[in-house]
């Protein structure tokens, strides 16, 4: 508590603005808990970037932590870029106060001397990764929370490739920002060194959208595709049902309760797509009209939730690996066709459905698998400039199309996922039919993810000492098959148990523990990056036989999934 009265001491100094200072004062009489959780530690930057719940304090999101992380940014980048002018854009999402504290984070650039683009209205996250490299800037911000609940907001950082920020820069712009002083922070604006910008760069990541997102579609295929989009009041309204109709597609219908933004998110429990009950109105606006495909978007529209009917007309919400197992053969099948250059390779997490590996060997494309986060995937594209990169995705329902974007896209895949849907009715298929397509050829996968919410100090510590235990007290067993191999991410070692070996992980160390078992079987293990939860991924996996009925199959391994749930949360 002694760390956490000097915080507070500071918090109520006239370093900060009188507002603030009242709030601290009342937490401090009226609320002691929400006073500790406020200050007991700092923000950090996670997979995502720096997200947290608005309010004041250390361990909160205000003008003055996101104020202290910009100003640490801007004496990095003054330190460590030599051109004479530096440049930032900043976008914002549909959240309470993104706009006023993308305002800030723009004021404090400025203040620095940095020229500044600010969107002047809310634009998608993978518009902004476009715009860092379409208007030449150094840096891009986006003030984002994700799919979380509305209390929250957040803060991406991206390098000059589009890229979020990826080793070295990100631990020496982090060491750069502990070493600040709140008093230090800039906040009087040069408003000369901020441009405003509106519809400047919407047209051209539209075009880029459609470019990298359109397969040859007939225009009769196109017009007989019904489509249902909600945006889940986030900012994908901004850019998808244009992109839609730009790219030819004429039966769009969107969920109008949920087109406004708002920040509140007032008809879903959460805006993510990941949950069916998000998507409920939109799953009853496409059984009214007859819809073939579904898609929701998150706030920020960089992840996109896709149902489409089963084999008994019924809607049904597939997960990211499903979506991403369909994304990936289409587009390599599109390259095979015009023929392969031997250079092409994908990308996934090493938390991600292993179906995706036994793709690429088949097709004879290179298979790279990274940490959780896009970043990594990002950093994939700019490390190895020799290879073309044809797209690839997360579990979370996080997809990447080329490399015009370097972040998950949601605008450009909801045009993939339309044009797959197109070309498989228009050959009686269907989306679905082609999943079940690449699980007879491929074998059955299938993924389960285990969230567990653990709120506050306590919650944290309790995180640390489930991972703790499971590196000191390893499982023999799961479900009754022996673990054959042990990957410790944090001490980038995997452990061979069958023969007693051990290799070296070339991955960046990373809280993740691994468990791979003699029956195909993989567990991982792992804290959210972003949010207080820690994460188990279970994965199984089984051969289908030649006129095997999928209803057996996945029954089998449903079976199996939840025994090894049960294992986990005993």
């Amino acid at each position: 508590m002694a760390d956490i009265s000097e915080k507070v001491k500071e918090w109520t100094s006239t370093v900060f603005d009188e507002d603030t200072r009242s709030e601290v004062k009342r937490l401090q009489n009226e609320e002691p808990s929400e006073l500790e959780e406020s200050f007991y530690k700092n923000l950090e930057f996670g997979t995502g970037g720096m997200r947290g719940i608005m309010g004041v304090g250390t361990n909160r999101i205000n003008k003055y932590t996101l104020g202290k992380s910009t100003q640490g940014l801007c004496q990095y980048l003054k330190d460590n870029i030599e051109d004479s002018e530096i440049r930032a854009v900043i976008a914002y999402d549909c959240r309470n106060n993104s706009d006023t504290l993308a305002r800030t984070v723009a004021e404090v650039f400025s203040a620095n001397g940095i020229k500044v683009f600010l969107f002047s209205a809310l634009r998608t996250t993978p518009e902004l990764s476009f715009a860092v490299k379409h208007l030449a800037c150094h840096v891009g911000i986006v003030l984002t929370a994700s799919h979380n609940p509305p209390e929250y907001n957040g803060y991406k950082v991206y390098w000059n490739d589009g890229g979020q920020l990826v080793p070295p820069h990100d631990s020496a712009i982090v060491e750069t920002i502990n070493a600040l002083g709140y008093e230090e922070i800039k906040f009087e604006a040069n408003d000369g060194l901020i441009n405003v910008i509106d519809k400047e760069v919407d047209d051209d990541f539209i075009d880029a959208c459609i470019e990298n997102g359109s397969f040859g579609t007939s225009k009769a295929a196109k017009d007989d595709l019904n489509i249902v989009f909600t945006s889940l009041h986030g900012t994908s309204i901004t850019a998808i049902p244009e992109t839609l109709d730009r790219a030819g597609y004429s039966q769009v219908h969107i969920v109008e309760e949920q087109r406004e933004p708002n920040g509140n998110f007032p008809t879903v429990k959460s805006p993510n797509p990941e949950e069916k009950e998000a998507l409920a109105m939109a799953t009853e606006l496409a059984n009214k009209v007859g819809a073939d495909i579904l898609i929701g978007t998150d706030p920020d529209s960089d992840r996109l939730g896709i149902a489409v009917r089963n084999n008994k007309d019924e809607m049904v919400l597939l997960n990211g690996n499903q979506t991403m197992i369909v994304m990936v053969d289409f587009l390599l099948k599109k390259k095979k066709e015009k023929g392969l250059e031997g250079n092409e390779f994908i990308a996934s997490t090493i938390v991600s459905t292993p179906m995706l590996r036994v793709i690429a060997e088949d097709y004879n494309v290179e298979y790279k698998e990274v940490l959780t986060g896009f970043k990594w995937i990002a950093k994939l594209i700019k490390d190895h400039p020799e290879l073309q990169f044809v797209g690839g995705g997360e579990e979370s329902y996080g997809f990447m199309v080329g490399d015009f974007v370097r972040d998950k896209d949601a605008v450009t895949s909801t045009l993939l996922a339309c044009e797959i849907a197109a070309q498989a009715k228009a050959e009686g298929s269907s989306f679905y039919k082609k999943l079940q397509q690449l699980y007879r050829k491929y074998g059955y996968f299938k993924e389960h993810l285990i969230s567990l919410v653990k709120k506050g100090i306590s919650g944290a510590e309790e995180i640390k000492q489930i991972l703790k235990n499971l590196r000191e007290n390893p499982l023999e067993e799961i479900n009754g098959s022996k673990v054959v191999l042990v990957e410790d991410y944090q001490l980038s070692r995997a452990y061979n148990r069958l023969d007693g070996s051990e290799m070296k992980i070339d991955l960046p160390k990373s809280n993740v523990l691994i468990y791979y078992t003699e029956d195909g079987s993989k567990v991982a293990a792992r804290p959210s990056g972003t949010e207080p939860k820690i994460k188990f991924y279970i994965s199984v996996q089984e051969g289908v036989e030649e006129g095997e009925s999928l209803v057996d199959v996945e029954s089998r391994l449903d079976q199996k999934i939840r025994s090894i749930e049960n294992e986990m949360l005993k």
